[in-house]
C-alpha cells in the first residue's frame, strides 16, 4: 500500500526484504554482462554488504525521481520510501501535503535546489526576504543559489524573538513583488527565537504572489511545527518544507525529504537535481521506518513531548538555585533557554568557560550564548550572532529535547551543568573576598601568613 506499516518489522524480515530488491538490479543477476561504465561493481565485499548490494542509486541522469531499468530493485526501493516517508509526514501533522522525496543533501543544499528551481519561475528575481534565524546553513543556501538574502531582524516580545510581519510586508512593497525569488521562514529553531508566524506570511505571500520556502529542519518531530505548516498551507501560500533526515528520524547524516501541497511543484524540483544520486539517505530511513512502524514512530513523539516537560520544569529548578531563570518561550516547542546574567555579570569570559567545560564533560549540543558576538558569514555581518538579535538583553544557555531524548540524558545534564555553575560561584566569591582583603589592607602592612 506504500504507507509506514503500523508495526515495526523484525530485522530479518527488513533483511529479507532488502535483499528481495537487491536481486532485481542488474548487477546482482547471475551471468549478467556489463558494458557501460556503471555497471555497479564493488571491489570491497564489505562496502557491498553495507548497501545491501544496492549498488545502481537512485533516478537516471537526468532525472531523481525516474526509474533505471536496470535497477529494478532500487527504484522500487526509491518509490516506496518516498511513499513512506509521505505517509509518515501525514502522521505528524501535516495531513494534506501531496507529494514529497527523500533529497542525498542535507537540509542547506535540498533548501539551495528549491531555490534554483523558482529561478526558472521567477527570472527578473535577486532577492529572497529571510527573518533572521542565527544558523549558517540556511543563510548559505541563499547565497549559493546565487540570491541576495534581505535579512529581516527580529521582535523582542518578552523573552521571545518572534517574526516582524510588519517590515516583512513593507520590505516586500519597497522591493517590489516581482523583484523578490521567495520568502524563506523556519518552524525549528533556538529559543529564545520561535518559529516564524508561518500563518501570516503565508497570507502575505499569496497576496503578493510570492513563493514561499520554509526551512522546516527538525520540526517534523514537533507537533506544534507541523501545524504552524498545514495552518500556512490552509490560509495562504508554502510553496515547499524542507526537514532533515537525520534530526527527525535518528539516521546518519545526509539527506533531506522536500515536500509540498503542489504535486507538480515538487516533481519539478526532483527533476532539478542533476545526475543520478546515492540510495543511502532513502536506505537509512525505510529501514528505520520499516523497524519503528507507524505505532513505534507516534511513541518516540509521544516521549520527545513529555520529556520536553519534564527538562523545562527540572531546567527552571536549576536556574532558580542559581538566581538565573529559564527564560519563557511557550511558542518554542523543542528548545529551552537559561540566562547567565549573573556569570557574564562577574567573568566576560565565563561564558564561553562554561561551554568548554559542558564539552570537556561529555555534555554535547547545550549552546551557550554570551552577548554581542559579532560574525561575518559570506560578506554579511551578524551583530549578537548565534543570539537571532543585534543586542539580546542577556547571555543564555540552550538546551533541546529532541526525538530519542531520554530520561538519563536529561538528568545527567543537568548534574553537571549544577556542578559547572556551583564550580564559578566558588569563584566568583573566592575572588570577592581576595579583593576585599586587598582592599582592606591598602596602605598597611601584609600581614604575614
Amino acid at each position: 500500500k506504500g504507507k509506514c506499516p503500523e508495526d515495526g518489522w523484525d530485522e530479518s524480515t527488513i533483511e529479507l526484504f532488502l535483499h528481495e530488491l537487491a536481486i532485481m538490479d542488474s548487477n546482482n543477476f547471475l551471468g549478467n554482462c556489463g558494458v557501460g561504465e556503471r555497471e555497479g561493481r564493488v571491489a570491497s565485499g564489505l562496502v557491498a554488504r553495507r548497501h545491501y548490494r544496492l549498488i545502481h542509486g537512485i533516478g537516471r541522469s537526468g532525472d531523481i525521481a525516474a526509474v533505471q531499468p536496470k535497477a529494478a530493485g532500487s527504484s522500487l526501493l526509491n518509490k516506496l520510501t518516498n511513499s513512506v516517508v509521505l505517509d509518515v509526514i501525514k502522521l505528524a501533522g501535516v495531513q494534506t501535503v501531496t507529494n514529497c522525496f527523500v533529497v542525498p543533501m542535507a537540509t542547506g543544499m535540498s533548501l539551495t535546489l528549491c531555490f534554483l528551481t523558482l529561478r526558472h519561475k521567477r527570472p527578473k528575481a535577486k532577492y529572497i526576504i529571510w527573518p533572521r534565524i542565527d544558523q549558517k546553513s540556511c543563510f548559505k543556501s541563499m547565497i549559493t543559489a546565487g540570491f541576495e538574502p534581505v535579512v529581516i531582524e527580529n521582535v523582542l516580545e518578552g523573552d521571545e524573538l518572534r517574526t516582524d510581519v510588519e517590515a516583512v510586508e513593507a520590505k516586500i512593497k519597497a522591493l517590489g513583488a516581482e523583484n523578490i525569488l521567495c520568502v524563506h521562514s523556519t518552524t525549528s529553531c533556538f529559543a529564545p527565537r520561535v518559529p516564524d508566524r508561518l500563518e501570516e506570511l503565508a497570507v502575505i505571500c499569496a497576496n503578493y504572489d510570492i513563493p514561499h520556502i520554509v526551512n522546516n529542519a527538525y520540526g517534523v518531530q514537533s507537533s506544534k511545527c507541523m501545524h504552524l505548516i498545514q495552518q500556512g498551507a490552509r490560509v495562504g501560500r508554502i510553496d515547499a518544507f524542507v526537514q532533515s533526515l537525520d534530526k527527525n528520524f535518528m539516521v546518519p547524516v545526509g539527506g533531506a525529504i522536500i515536500a509540498g501541497f503542489n504535486e507538480s511543484f515538487i516533481q519539478e524540483i526532483s527533476k532539478m537535481y542533476p545526475g543520478k544520486a546515492s540510495a543511502s539517505p532513502s536506505l537509512d530511513v525505510l529501514i528505520t521506518l520499516l523497524s519503528l512502524g507507524a505505532s513505534g514512530y507516534k511513541q518516540l513523539l509521544k516521549e520527545r513531548k513529555e520529556m520536553f516537560s519534564y527538562l523545562s520544569s527540572e531546567l527552571k529548578k536549576l536556574a532558580d538555585n542559581h538566581n538565573e531563570r529559564l527564560l519563557d518561550t511557550p511558542h518554542n516547542p523543542i528548545s529551552l533557554a537559561m540566562s547567565l546574567k549573573n556569570l557574564d555579570e562577574n567573568n566576560d569570559a565565563a561564558v564561553t568557560q562554561l561551554g568548554s567545560m559542558l564539552f570537556t564533560r561529555q555534555v554535547s549540543g547545550a549552546r551557550v550564548v554570551p552577548c554581542g558576538s559579532v560574525q561575518t558569514v559570506n560578506n554579511y555581518t551578524f551583530k549578537g550572532f548565534m543570539s537571532h538579535a543585534n543586542d539580546y538583553p542577556s547571555a543564555y544557555l540552550n538546551a533541546a529535547s529532541a526525538i530519542g531524548i531520554k530520561k538519563q540524558d536529561v538528568d545527567v545534564f543537568l548534574k553537571r551543568l549544577d556542578k559547572c555553575l556551583k564550580t564559578f560561584r566558588k569563584e566568583v566569591k573566592k575572588e570577592k573576598s581576595v579583593n576585599e582583603i586587598s582592599n582592606s589592607n591598602t596602605g598597611t602592612e601584609q600581614p604575614e601568613d
